[in-house]
């Protein structure tokens, strides 16, 4: 049975509008999480100083943020950029209408 060839333009056209948009979602999400991680990994050695002002159960947040501080944030940013992910590529392919494997 022959299709419609403007369907399939129109299909084709709102399945790269979708591709797009998740591209787009993906790279803004990517650019923040990393500027994060910039800031807690550089931040708190170039502000140590001004980090040791403050504590965390009696140990100065300079410290802390060395030592464990910086690494749970990093495990953090790790957990949400897969939990987000997920999501995005769930809505992309629910607008390109692709099942999910």
């Amino acid at each position: 049975m022959p299709t419609d060839p403007t369907l399939e333009n129109d299909a084709r056209q709102r399945a790269a509008a979708a591709r797009a948009l998740h591209w787009e979602r993906s790279r803004n999400m990517t650019l923040l999480l990393l500027a994060l991680w910039l800031a807690t990994g550089f931040g708190t050695v170039f502000f140590a100083r001004e980090l040791a002002r403050f504590e965390i159960f009696g140990w100065p947040l300079s410290f802390y943020m060395a030592a464990q501080g910086a690494s749970l944030i990093s495990l953090a940013i790790i957990g949400f950029y897969a939990w987000r992910m997920r999501q995005l590529d769930r809505e992309a392919r629910a607008a390109i209408g692709d099942e999910p494997r």
